[in-house]
């Protein structure tokens, strides 16, 4: 039987991106998202039958959410090997025009996710002796954000920590928790969120000349997400075109 790989945030986006590469590679594919119907969408493109490409209704925010996520998945397949905790929220917004609610909102979707995320699915997998977690974070963690808002970095910037601290907690038990770290990403997106204008002066800023490419930052979740990565966790692989060198 194959391995399956659950991504969150993954009815359109580089979370779709990520769970079609993943279906390619041989994993049988949760697409969960708090829009369940594009999720099942999208998982219909890849496996009209539902074999091997399920979607189905997560809200991140909230941890009952994730376990009956785990229990629907398990109840289907058995068992999940990886999570992909890719769901995100951002707003471009200025800094001290920031409301409470809008901070608790993005750092809910963002920071509270991939949290409730590793907790239900790293036990999961602790159980099992053998899991793979990937946390999508952001080149705005290590920069504290240029086009995004504070709330989308002061977020991300916990992931990457968050990361760490899970990696060290399962590492003895089979499960390697890595994240990664893409630069502004060649998605419509990037666009629409930031307009055509920013985007053309952010892509002159970057040293390779051009935003990231979202199929090589898919193609880096497979392979952490191998059955063979072992070697790899607690790690943030920074995909930025020279944006962040360090």
């Amino acid at each position: 039987m194959s391995r399956v790989a659950v991504v969150t945030g993954a009815a359109r986006g580089i979370g779709r991106l990520v769970a079609a590469r993943l279906h390619e590679s041989g994993y049988r594919v949760v697409l969960a998202d708090l829009d369940a119907e594009q999720a099942a969408k999208a998982a219909a493109a890849l496996d009209p039958g539902h074999e091997s490409a399920v979607g189905l209704h997560v809200d991140v925010r909230d941890r009952s959410s994730f376990e009956r996520l785990r229990d629907e998945v398990t109840a289907r397949w058995g068992q999940a090997h990886v999570l992909v905790n890719n769901a995100g929220q951002s707003k471009v917004e200025q800094l001290m025009d920031i409301t409470a609610e809008s901070f608790s909102g993005v750092v809910a979707t963002n920071l509270d996710g991939a949290f409730f995320g590793c907790q239900v699915f790293g036990a999961h997998f602790a159980d099992h002796g053998h899991g793979r977690i990937v946390n999508m974070a952001s080149l705005a963690a290590q920069n504290g954000g240029t086009a995004t808002g504070g709330h989308y970095a002061a977020a991300k910037g916990a992931v990457v920590t968050l990361t760490k601290v899970f990696a060290r907690e399962l590492a003895g038990r089979g499960v390697t928790v890595n994240a990664v770290s893409p630069g502004p990403l060649d998605l419509p997106v990037t666009y629409d969120l930031i307009g055509p204008e920013a985007a053309k002066a952010i892509r002159k800023n970057i040293p390779v000349g051009d935003l990231i490419s979202p199929g090589f930052v898919a193609d880096t979740i497979v392979l952490l997400a191998a059955e063979h990565a072992g070697s790899v966790t607690g790690a943030c692989w920074d995909i930025n075109g020279g944006l962040y060198m360090r």
